[in-house]
């Protein structure tokens, strides 16, 4: 029997904010691979991060993502920066984040759960460890997890 009450499946929306091309091509290719429908949209600094989640200027149309995976070390505006504006938007604060980047310090990985980011995740340096650890994400976010309705 269907539920005809549920709206109609639709791919996630997943914003990269990442400005190294070889993670964001790898992290292309793990979504294609992924058994989740995924619009992955890609955003190369700290400050297109938040204009896309403004929906400023030139990303007036963007979706509002269902995730966002941000790297930490970025031009402009860094991921802490990002993440700190996060917190602080009442707009935004909702907004499942997972912190995917090189650092492994044990001060930046407290520092931003402080700021309550959603999961710490240090990228495989392997292309198949990446690929399953993006299949791990989508699985538990879009599967897993029970998010609020917009």
């Amino acid at each position: 029997m269907t539920d005809l009450t549920k709206e109609p499946l639709r791919p996630a929306v997943v914003l990269l904010a990442e400005d190294n091309d070889n993670d964001v091509e790898l992290t292309r290719l793990s979504f294609k691979r992924s058994k989740i429908a995924c619009e992955l949209h890609v955003v190369g600094d700290g400050e297109e991060c938040m204009a896309f989640l403004r929906r400023e200027g030139i990303y007036a149309d963007a979706p509002f993502p269902d995730l966002l995976l941000l790297d930490l070390n970025m031009p402009r505006k860094g991921g802490g920066e990002v993440m700190a504006e996060i917190a602080e938007d009442p707009d935004l604060c909702h907004l499942p984040v997972v912190i995917l980047t090189t650092s492994s310090s044990d001060a930046e990985i407290l520092k931003m759960y402080q700021l309550r980011c959603s999961s710490y995740i240090v990228k495989p340096l392997d292309f198949i460890q990446f690929q399953r650890c993006v299949a791990q994400i989508t699985d538990y976010w879009f599967e897993l997890v029970v998010r609020p309705k917009k």
